[in-house]
């Protein structure tokens, strides 16, 4: 989880322990049953520490402290917030085609309410996607298939097709489309995954999951995007890995700085990379996720979406971090002014592929992000989410193979290192029955790996969806087109001067030009296309 904020501060280090952040996650109003402990995982769990194993006898790395509730509820998928893209992401000119949860939805700016809509993708009257639409001189979304238009509540507006002295067709309810509720938070369109009216006010009793640290104007928040060629199962628990970080990102990164104790126990590496023994601790995992301990502060698990890592804030009676249950944990971290939090929103999609939005805020450097380019942290950030894809895709195909409720059968996971990822697949199984439901919209198999430059092409999965980079992508294509067309310029110039209008210097100035300007034209060509397009990434020449 530490891999992407590396490269977005390349200069700047963090010295010392920080302060935790406070993450709320509203409660809902429905009462549910209380919550019985189940004998089986408490006594897994209250056996004395030891080492984790993938056989049914031995004990998990869940601390003896932590608590697992369950009296047999199960987590409702399509009874939850999910976010959809970050707004500094989303063109108000024209509607966006999204898919969360295997259902396809447009999203688009109604500005005749000054609010983003969430509406089904696809138009009632012969099923075209909106999304392909655009947004008319009135504010209304307009299919452009037949010109059928609609406002912010789904209603249909127009019909061209219906005679004006006839019968008024637009105002059945068949002309209606499904809206989704939505809402903006943390500058992220959520939206809930039900167009019932009955939840046409869910968000005055449940509200998306509130982040301190995005609401502070003292914190930079800057967001990134991707679509993800694997699961959403297999994207959380890398997230919760922190062991693969000086493995799979070798060399692109630095590693959390140990701790004064562990530094004296580990400052002879093992091997090249620097692995070592990790410290983690799960405090509590009930249906509302999991409160972890590690080495350099806490993270939390808030299902389905949020996995949130954060540094320690100082112990006093103000700073404790609120529990799912209501109760509170308090930090024994010395004060500190410097604070930071690592924010990962994992979005199911579809089998086999995910929906990644990221954001790391802190109260220092902030300056940082208001002169450098979002983009160019974007090419660090995605070159680690790159660096560990190809092994993903693959590990989940083989844990279809053996299927996800054997997952513990299938992996061995011996140490302290995979308590997160332990704790994750727990709860998976243990609430959600192992996997996403889909509510049989799929029938469980995952799509066919694509060629390898297909599977981790950036322009489609990342450039396209991001206003910064984009904009970069275009202006760089611009810029390589320019410096060509002044080699071939100053070349003319040379060819087209008569003998005696240069001089030798002169002459051999613009030649010269001509080469460095064709030669900044290739490099920068070869520059947008690794960062831009396509960059393979060889782990065995690393």
């Amino acid at each position: 989880m530490e891999a992407l904020v590396a490269s977005s501060l390349p200069s700047v280090r963090i010295r010392g322990p920080h302060p935790k952040s406070l993450f709320i996650r509203p409660r809902s109003p429905i009462l549910r049953p209380k919550r019985i402990a189940s004998p089986k995982l408490c006594a897994a769990i209250s056996s004395p520490a030891s080492p984790v194993s993938a056989e049914p006898a031995a004990t998990t790395p869940v601390e003896p402290e932590a608590r697992i509730d369950a009296a047999g509820e199960k987590f409702d998928w399509f009874s939850q917030w999910y976010p959809v893209m970050p707004v500094c992401d989303l063109d108000k000119r024209r509607p966006h085609a999204k898919k969360v949860m295997g259902l396809d939805v447009v999203v688009w700016w109604d500005r005749n309410e000054g609010a983003w809509q969430v509406f089904d993708d696809s138009c009632p009257h012969r099923l075209a996607p909106l999304s392909e639409g655009r947004i008319d001189q009135w504010g209304r979304l307009q299919c452009v298939y037949h010109g059928w238009c609609f406002g912010g509540s789904g209603d249909c507006k127009f019909i061209p097709q219906a005679p004006p002295d006839g019968p008024p067709v637009h105002t059945f309810k068949k002309a209606c489309v499904a809206v989704y509720p939505s809402t903006v938070q943390h500058d992220i369109v959520w939206f809930w995954p039900n167009s019932d009216p009955q939840y046409k006010d869910i968000i005055m009793k449940k509200k998306p999951p509130y982040i301190p640290e995005l609401d502070d104007p003292s914190y930079s928040k800057l967001m990134g995007n991707r679509e993800i060629p694997y699961g959403y199962e297999v994207l959380i628990e890398n997230l919760m890995d922190p062991a693969h970080v000086p493995y799979a990102h070798y060399g692109i990164m630095r590693t959390q700085r140990l701790s004064n104790t562990l530094y004296v126990l580990f400052t002879v590496k093992a091997d090249r990379e620097g692995g070592r023994p990790v410290e983690m601790s799960i405090k509590k995992l009930d249906i509302d996720g999991f409160l972890a301990k590690q080495e350099w502060g806490s993270s939390q698990f808030m299902p389905p979406c949020i996995f949130y890592a954060y540094s320690e804030r100082p112990s006093d009676p103000g700073n404790v971090t609120a529990m799912s249950d209501g109760s509170k944990m308090e930090s024994s971290a010395p004060t500190a002014k410097r604070r930071m939090a690592l924010i990962f929103i994992c979005i199911p999609v579809s089998p086999g592929n995910s929906r990644l939005i990221w954001t790391f805020p802190r109260n220092f450097g902030v300056w940082i992000d208001q002169v450098v380019p979002r983009w160019i942290f974007h090419v660090g950030q995605n070159l680690i989410l790159d660096s560990d894809l190809y092994l993903l895709h693959v590990e989940e195909r083989k844990i279809m193979e053996v299927g996800s409720s054997n997952w513990q059968k299938a992996c061995f996971v011996p140490t302290k290192s995979d308590v997160l990822v332990v704790g994750f697949r727990k709860w998976l199984n243990k609430y959600a029955d192992g996997q996403v439901d889909w509510k049989g919209k799929f029938s469980g198999a995952l799509p066919a790996t694509p060629p390898r430059e297909q599977l981790m092409d950036r322009y489609w999965s990342h450039v396209v969806n991001c206003r910064s980079c984009n904009n970069a992508y275009k202006g760089l294509n611009a810029l390589e087109v320019a410096l060509q067309v002044l080699s071939v310029a100053s070349l003319g110039v040379v060819a087209a001067a008569k003998q005696n209008a240069l001089s030798a210097i002169a002459r051999t100035t613009l030649v010269v030009m001509a080469v460095l300007f064709f030669g900044a034209s290739r490099w920068l060509a070869h520059f947008v296309h690794k960062n831009f397009r396509y960059h393979d990434y060889d782990h065995a020449f690393r």
